[in-house]
């Protein structure tokens, strides 16, 4: 999931460097199969030739020690001599390269643990040798001693690598037994060679014999099925040579007419048939042509390997060279897409905010402002091609243009309803207007009962609440409620006349206030404001408590407190109230829910008043309202007339501009209804 939400650099990179690892891991493979190369060509050169030629010389020198040993001679010791120097030679060059550093690199474990027992095995020769001087041991333990020497040099065969081809490794590894059985006739040539001469096969030698012929022949057997189909010549080669059928021949005879002469096991004493004549005359030339039978199929089995190494060095070139090309390649093509990708995503994202954030609100800003807006020209269409991302982009043109359409039909329906609502009020204002004056003329009649003068000063209270609601509409449609004073009135006057257009009124107790009045533009505005505050802590705190509206001079201008008893608010919801309330919002129709808390907000926004909610000390909610100074006036500042009022009409409205505190029956309070009288709280 977190790659799937991730950039598109960052998806192109991860493809990038998953292609890069592919490469890398094609051109290991391939590498490796050339490193193998290089490490079978140098262990081949280092271990398999020298050690070649020194299998031969061992051979050699281990059927002159039997033959010395069984029967000594000057020739013979002479020719042992000379043999051993060209042992010594072979196995000093063999040594050599084998502890070259170049043996290391390709070679494993296993493998320097065989060389070290096969270096360990040539240092020592000399041993067997002395013991073929002192004629300190039998032929069986001479001739085990030299082919353990010869065995040492062959496992170092098995442990050898080979070319990463399953038919060339297998032909290899059969080459290697082929060796291993010309090694064993070997072993047969110098154990009868000894006995020959001494005239006689101990019963020791004789099983020797016997499980070496065995072994033999069930190796060669199993090694000519491998080799049968992939190297033919070597088969006819090996089947079909007369030396080595006379030498099976002579081992029949050799296994199968003796003759037991004297002595109990283990020294009995056998006289063979088979001269040394006879048995040299057919081992010594089969050794011979066994041995270039099998080097003529290790020639052609390096010839099999030369099309291998070629491939794998052609491998080699198109996964390092041209993959790498290729890799290059694609880095430079995805860079180059991506970044004219990235770029067209780029001013789509741009085109985009530039939508969300600056067009589409000041299309919506001018809408409200009455402008007229061309969609056409507020939604130029954008060019990116003809491409995927052309198509999202004529997609976001589509967008763009229905976003502000629907934009600007959504304005001038709101600016429908809000001319609808506007009218409406209006025109609600004008009746409850005249009802007032209706109410206020027949409370003033000389004639009128008690009970009747009641009954008239509830449908005035009605009357007045009427009033707030239709000048709400009014606030909420932007316009003034048209309710205004040429001359500033006592403040106290102002709070008592928001007082009589609450419902629950009773409840409410107007503190004592100083000689302080407010501006004639503001009070039916401010009136309104602060009857909206008292009607809400009216509403939100229990019936049997009071609601107290106090004022004072502050810094700044003049602070009335309203606060009541209820239950209060959370901290979350004041801070939420209060960040509403000096930050007014555009008012949503969808929704009525704290309409009193969007016309304080608007009506204080309009003259500049401070409105906050903070938690009272009875534990309910204190709303302090903060005139500014430029609204409040100090009774001493100014003389207001006598006690008679004037009346002006505002955008068809009459509205009543009190010059008296105390004019008519109800005091100032009254006076402030425009045209009626109001219930008077108690002071």
């Amino acid at each position: 999931m977190r790659f799937r939400n991730s950039r598109l650099r960052t998806k192109i990179t991860a493809l990038l460097l998953s292609l890069t690892a592919l490469w890398i891991f094609a051109a290991w493979v391939t590498l490796r199969e050339g490193v193998n190369l290089l490490g079978v060509t140098t262990l081949d050169s280092a271990i398999a030739q020298p050690t070649d030629p020194l299998l031969a010389e061992l051979q050699k020198e281990r059927r002159l020690s039997m033959i010395e040993f069984s029967r000594p001679s000057a020739s013979v010791r002479s020719a042992l001599a000379a043999q051993r120097s060209r042992t010594d030679d072979a196995s000093a060059e063999a040594i050599k390269k084998a502890r070259d550093g170049k043996v290391k690199w390709f070679a494993g474990d296993l493998l320097e643990h065989r060389i070290d027992e096969m270096v360990g095995r040539l240092r020592g020769v000399d041993a067997i040798r002395r013991t073929v001087d002192a004629h300190g041991a039998d032929r069986t333990r001479i001739a085990a001693g030299y082919s353990e020497v010869i065995e040492s040099i062959f496992r170092v065969y098995d442990s050898l690598a080979t070319l990463d081809d399953k038919d060339f490794a297998s032909d290899t590894r059969t080459e290697v037994e082929l060796n291993r059985t010309w090694e064993l006739l070997s072993q047969e040539d110098a154990l009868v060679a000894g006995s020959l001469t001494a005239g006689r096969f101990s019963q020791s030698e004789l099983i020797t014999f016997t499980q070496t012929v065995g072994t033999r022949r069930h190796n060669i057997s199993a090694a000519l099925i491998a080799i049968q189909d992939s190297d033919g010549a070597l088969y006819d080669a090996l089947t079909k040579n007369a030396k080595l059928a006379q030498v099976q021949s002579l081992e029949d005879q050799i296994m199968q007419n003796r003759r037991i002469t004297s002595g109990k096991p283990p020294h009995t004493v056998t006289r063979p048939a088979v001269t040394l004549d006879q048995w040299s005359t057919a081992a010594t030339p089969a050794l011979s042509q066994v041995r270039e039978s099998i080097q003529a199929g290790g020639d052609r089995l390096v010839d099999r390997a030369k099309p291998i190494a070629i491939g794998v060095v052609v491998r080699l070139v198109l996964a390092g060279g041209l993959g790498l090309l290729a890799v290059i390649a694609s880095i430079v093509v995805s860079i180059t897409t991506a970044r004219a990708l990235v770029r067209q995503l780029e001013r789509l994202r741009v085109a985009a905010w530039e939508l969300a954030e600056q067009r589409l609100p000041g299309v919506v800003e001018r809408l409200g402002h009455g402008e007229k807006v061309d969609v056409s020209v507020e939604a130029p269409p954008l060019q990116f091609g003809t491409d995927e991302i052309g198509q999202v982009g004529r997609a976001f043109n589509a967008v763009q243009e229905t976003a502000i359409r629907t934009a600007v039909e959504q304005a001038e329906l709101r600016r429908g309803i809000r001319d609808v609502l506007l009218s409406l009020a209006r025109r609600t204002q004008t009746l409850v207007h005249r009802q007032l004056t209706m109410l206020d003329t027949m409370e003033r009649r000389r004639d009128i009962e008690v009970k009747e003068l009641e009954e008239l000063f509830r449908l005035d209270h009605l009357a007045t609440r009427m009033r707030r609601n239709a000048e709400n509409l009014i606030v909420l449609s932007g316009a003034l409620p048209a309710r205004g004073w040429r001359s500033s009135v006592p403040m106290v006057d102002v709070v008592r006349a928001a007082v009589g257009e609450v419902e629950d009124y009773t409840r409410v107790t107007v503190l004592p206030f100083g000689p302080v009045e407010l501006a004639g533009r503001a009070v039916g505005d401010v009136t309104h404001l602060l009857a909206e505050l008292i009607e809400n802590a009216v509403s939100f705190s229990p019936p049997d408590t009071v609601v107290q509206v106090g004022g004072h001079l502050v810094a700044n201008g003049f602070a009335i407190d309203i606060e009541d008893r209820g239950l209060g608010m959370t901290d979350e919801k004041l801070a939420e109230i209060n960040e509403r309330i000096e930050d007014p919002p555009d008012f949503n129709l969808q929704s009525s829910v704290q309409l009193g808390l969007f016309v304080v907000s608007k009506l204080a926004e309009r003259y500049g008043l401070r409105v906050q909610l903070k938690r009272s000390a009875y534990g309910g909610t204190t709303a302090v309202v903060v005139i500014p100074k430029g609204l409040v006036v100090e009774e001493g500042d100014r003389v207001r007339a006598a006690s008679t009022s004037t009346t002006t009409t505002q955008n068809g409205l009459e509205v009543r501009q009190p010059t008296a505190v105390g004019a008519g029956r109800s005091g100032g309070a009254a006076a402030l209804t425009a045209g009626g009288t109001g219930p008077q709280p108690a002071p």
